[in-house]
């Protein structure tokens, strides 16, 4: 089977992360690009940053022999990248799972995912598209993470959790099994939530309440 070389979307911290997924897989990493200027005709760990994410020189080489993957933290930036890789150049991104991640056979995952090192998507847990899942992290059982999603280092979901889209789990927090985190909602980092949180709300500490506005 073909592996195609990767470019990647952003250059900063996240890219840095992809990067050494990528090359833990043994996947050659054309370059990166990024709207940072002042990036342009440098590199990062010895790969090129080429130019602007909009730049179609590069564009044009994504698609039967290279593939790209998002790197970029900003949920309405990698919404934007992601639609203009659908329009322009009639592909998703690709997946970058650390060889060290766990990833069940029978979980799911759809495309522009990062799992990274340590993580654990447990037996029949289901990961959306463009879900990133940090170092040491835990998607239990049957826990169902909805689109661009990020769970942080060293978190758990609990068994039967659901994550909805664009929710946010911070560094070490658990949600407890069978909860619903609602669209767009907020852990804090290092919370217990032992109940449900609604859409847009933004919770923190043992256990999670509400953070006033």
């Amino acid at each position: 089977m073909q592996i195609n070389p990767v470019i990647i979307f952003g250059a900063g911290p996240l890219g840095l992360v992809a990067l050494d997924i990528f090359r833990a897989n043994d996947i050659v990493v054309y370059g990166f690009l990024d709207d940072d200027a002042k990036l342009h005709g440098t590199t990062v760990q010895e790969v090129p940053v080429l130019g602007s994410t909009d730049d179609d020189g590069f564009l044009k080489l994504i698609g039967q022999k290279c593939d790209a993957f998002i790197a970029v933290d900003d949920v309405r930036l990698r919404k934007s990248l992601t639609e203009m890789l659908n329009t322009r150049r009639k592909v998703q991104p690709a997946n970058a799972v650390h060889p060290a991640a766990t990833v069940a056979a029978s979980a799911s995952l759809s495309y522009g995912c990062m799992i990274g090192p340590g993580a654990v998507v447990n037996s029949g847990a289901s990961l959306g598209a463009h879900v990133l899942v940090h170092a040491g992290a835990v998607v239990d059982a049957q826990a169902q993470v909805e689109d661009f999603v990020q769970i942080g280092a060293r978190a758990l979901v609990g068994m039967g959790a659901t994550l909805h889209s664009e929710a946010f789990v911070g560094a070490g927090a658990m949600v407890v099994p069978g909860l619903q985190i609602g669209k767009s909602a907020r852990v804090g980092a290092g919370s217990v939530v032992v109940e449900s949180v609604p859409a847009k709300v933004t919770v923190f500490g043992n256990p999670a309440a509400k953070v006033s506005a």
